[in-house]
């Protein structure tokens, strides 16, 4: 009975490590190209975001039916880098609130 007891506390405790681990190297790319971005030219921003949108169009024309699975989830792991790259390279917009919008069109209504 303690040797179940023992084994399964050594795999609960291998499946949080694990976890950890993988949250951590997430975090470190996307500051890695917000790094990265932060040391480029306009530029050479407006550049390298053409060559991501270039690869994603030629990954979207791609015949994808004689891919293996290794080779799909190889170009589906790209794009995600890819992806984040671009976020990190963009200037991230301007995000309104439904309430910072209903405002807008309240005071737009009393001026008109």
């Amino acid at each position: 009975m303690k040797n179940k007891f023992y084994l399964f506390a050594i795999a609960l405790l291998l499946t949080v490590f694990s976890f950890n681990a993988n949250a951590a190297t997430v975090i470190d790319t996307k500051d890695m190209y917000k790094e990265a971005a932060a040391n480029m030219t306009k530029e050479q921003r407006i550049a390298r975001c053409e060559e991501i949108k270039e690869r994603v169009e030629e990954i979207k024309a791609m015949d994808k039916s004689q891919l293996n699975k290794a080779e799909k989830k190889e170009l589906k792991s790209e794009l995600k880098e890819l992806k984040k790259e671009a976020q990190a390279m963009g200037s991230g917009g301007i995000y309104l609130s439904l309430g910072a919008i209903i405002i807008i069109i309240l005071v737009l209504i009393l001026i008109l």
